[in-house]
């Protein structure tokens, strides 16, 4: 279960990546929105994880996976797209999560055990209420073991992230065929589920 709180944050989420997104190959100019998210469960209880779904401009719908930390990570100084202040946790370092091994160990077992998104609920005053996310996420199924520990995170879009054993691929611009095991997202008006990420062996 992944649990929010009802909070201001500055700058938001989207602030953020509109400052961040410019810089990118896949990224694109002009106002960010919103179009689904959805979140991971962090076992440990200590790394917020979602996954977006966003358009920048009139561009193309991009898949830009975040983890939010209430302190740095260590080693990580390349995929972190900013700070923010959050007014229920405070100061939260938010990465491109391609390159945070919380994300990349969710989004594996998520593939490998035709898992599916977190269920949310949305705290305010002391009262927990359940909240539906927006974006349905699948994962397909796969006979590979646990991912393991990363060893590399190459390319652009696609993104390759490797184990010793494994390579998983996310996608940031929608519409590609990945090969292999996959994590796929739905949202409401947009027909077909889009192909997110793919796990292979290696």
């Amino acid at each position: 279960m992944a649990l929010l709180h009802k909070a201001t944050i500055v700058p938001s989420k989207l602030e953020l990546l509109a400052r961040w997104l410019p810089g990118r190959s896949w990224g694109g100019d002009g106002a960010v929105t919103r179009v689904a998210a959805a979140r991971f469960d962090d076992p440990a209880g200590q790394v917020g994880i979602e996954t977006m779904i966003i358009r920048a401009g009139e561009g193309a719908l991009l898949h830009v996976p975040l983890t939010y930390r209430g302190a740095p990570l260590a080693g990580a100084e390349a995929f972190l797209i900013g700070t923010t202040e959050h007014s229920v946790l405070g100061t939260r370092w938010v990465y491109d999560a391609v390159g945070d091994p919380v994300y990349v160990a969710q989004l594996a077992e998520t593939i490998r055990a035709a898992g599916r998104e977190a269920p949310e609920e949305v705290e305010s005053g002391g009262v927990r209420v359940a909240r539906e996310p927006d974006l349905a996420l699948r994962g397909s199924g796969a006979e590979p073991p646990a991912f393991g520990d990363v060893v590399e995170v190459t390319g652009d879009d696609p993104v390759a992230v490797r184990s010793a054993t494994h390579e998983l691929t996310v996608a940031r611009r929608l519409g590609a065929s990945l090969p292999g095991a996959t994590l796929t997202g739905a949202w409401d008006g947009d027909g077909a589920p889009a192909v997110l990420a793919a796990l292979t062996t290696r």
